[in-house]
C-alpha cells in the first residue's frame, strides 16, 4: 500500500528526514482518521512538503506501525514524549499531537530523496495531510 504524507516544512520535517535526525511520523486525532489502522510495515510513504508545491520529494519504507486505542490527554502527552527523540517534534508540532486520544506513530526506514513527482489530489475532496492512494502510479502526473 502506497501513501501520500504531507509533511511541516516551517518545521523542516523533510530535511530532518533525510538527514536521519527524525525516524517515526506522527498522526493523532480525537476520533479514528487515517491513517488509523490503514498503514502497516511494508507500506510505502511518498512525502510531499506542506507549502502547496505539489511535488513529492521523497519515499520511505514503514519499519513499523503502532496504532493506539483511545487514550487520556495523560497517556497520550506521555506516549509522544516518550517517543520525541525519534519524531523530532518542535515545540508547536508537540502541542499539536500530545493529548490526541488516538495517536498513530509510524517509525520508518529506506528514507531516500526521489526525482520529484507532480500528483492528481483531484480524487480526494477532503484535503488531509495523509492520502491513502493503493499506488503512487494511480496519482502521479505524467
Amino acid at each position: 500500500m502506497d501513501h501520500v504524507v504531507y509533511l511541516d516544512s516551517q518545521a523542516k520535517e523533510l530535511e530532518n528526514l533525510l538527514s536521519g535526525n527524525k525516524t517515526m511520523i506522527i498522526r493523532g486525532a480525537t476520533g479514528r482518521k487515517l491513517p488509523h489502522g490503514r498503514v502497516d510495515k511494508g507500506d510505502m510513504l511518498y512525502f510531499i512538503n506542506n507549502n502547496a508545491e505539489g511535488m513529492v520529494r521523497a519515499q520511505a519504507k514503514v519499519k513499523s506501525a503502532f496504532h493506539s486505542e483511545k487514550m487520556t490527554q495523560d497517556e497520550s502527552h506521555a506516549l509522544v514524549k516518550k517517543n520525541q527523540p525519534k519524531l523530532s517534534l518542535t515545540e508547536k508540532q508537540f502541542k499539536r499531537w500530545a493529548g490526541k486520544r488516538y495517536i498513530v506513530l509510524i517509525e520508518i526506514t529506506e528514507v531516500k530523496e526521489i526525482q520529484p513527482i507532480a500528483i492528481d489530489k483531484s480524487n480526494y475532496g477532503n484535503m488531509d495531510d495523509w492520502l491513502l492512494v493503493e499506488n503512487i502510479k494511480s496519482v502521479a502526473m505524467r
